[in-house]
């Protein structure tokens, strides 16, 4: 007899960050369900810090492999859990992001984040939380890695 498995919620951890604004950047992620634990994290050569914070986020729900997983986002950016907690992002899809920045983004966003059941929970940048510090650690080396400069540069 097969037991229908309830999987376990997820919770995902991101930051991002740009050294200039444009400039070179990177994002952090980590994503933890029950003992699993992943870090992921990429650098781009010209972007902007709320281009990163919003890849992380859209990073880190790509990498959830099955679909209507309940998942808590934890991120210290205003500009990505306000656009979701107070509707904008909803708005703006309905004016189809016209005169909006990061309309790519955007779109890619509501693509994943409709496949899950997603909750965010801001959280204070540079505080007390050690996940979103190392979220922060990764991001900031990315960007550092792209920008040809070294990390206390």
């Amino acid at each position: 007899m097969v037991m229908d498995q309830k999987r376990q919620p997820i919770e995902i951890y991101t930051d991002g960050s740009s050294r200039g604004n444009p400039g070179p950047g990177g994002y952090g992620v980590i994503l933890r369900c029950g003992a699993h634990y992943k870090e992921l994290s990429a650098g781009f050569p010209e972007t902007t810090n709320n281009r990163m914070e919003l890849m992380a986020v859209i990073a880190g729900l790509e990498a959830v492999r099955w679909p209507d997983a309940e998942i808590t986002v934890y991120s210290d950016s205003r500009y990505v859990v306000d656009s979701v907690n107070k509707g904008w992002v909803f708005g703006w899809e309905r004016k189809r992001f016209e005169k909006r920045l990061n309309a790519d983004l955007w779109i890619r966003f509501l693509e994943v984040y409709r496949r899950h059941r997603v909750r965010f929970v801001w959280v204070k940048g540079h505080a007390d939380n050690p996940l979103n510090n190392r979220c922060d650690e990764m991001a900031v080396a990315a960007a550092t890695a792209c920008s040809g400069q070294s990390a206390a540069g």
